[in-house]
């Protein structure tokens, strides 16, 4: 599950809140073990969601780096050749 979280800091864009959202999610998910809570425990799991998000998106604002930003183009071509050498598979 957690391999699904991404960098999401020194992109150019930079980072959505959809994917800030996104990879608190898949954390929540992964700490709880929950793909989808029951509806006892939803309203906890979507709480720690936004809090995480918001944890998140603060630590994103406030890094500094000297370093030129990623691209995300440059970055996924480089995801899909890893994927290829992997698992053999044609990019």
């Amino acid at each position: 599950m957690c391999r699904n979280i991404k960098t999401l800091f020194n992109f150019e864009p930079p980072a959505t809140e959809l994917e800030i959202r996104d990879a608190a999610l898949q954390f929540v998910r992964k700490l709880s073990g929950f793909n989808v809570p029951s509806q006892a425990n939803e309203a906890a799991f979507e709480r720690a969601v936004e809090q995480v998000a918001s944890s998140a998106r603060e630590l994103i604002q406030s890094l500094r780096t000297t370093t030129a930003p990623r691209d995300r183009d440059v970055e996924a071509a480089k995801a899909r050749a890893r994927t290829a050498a992997r698992f053999g598979t044609a990019p």
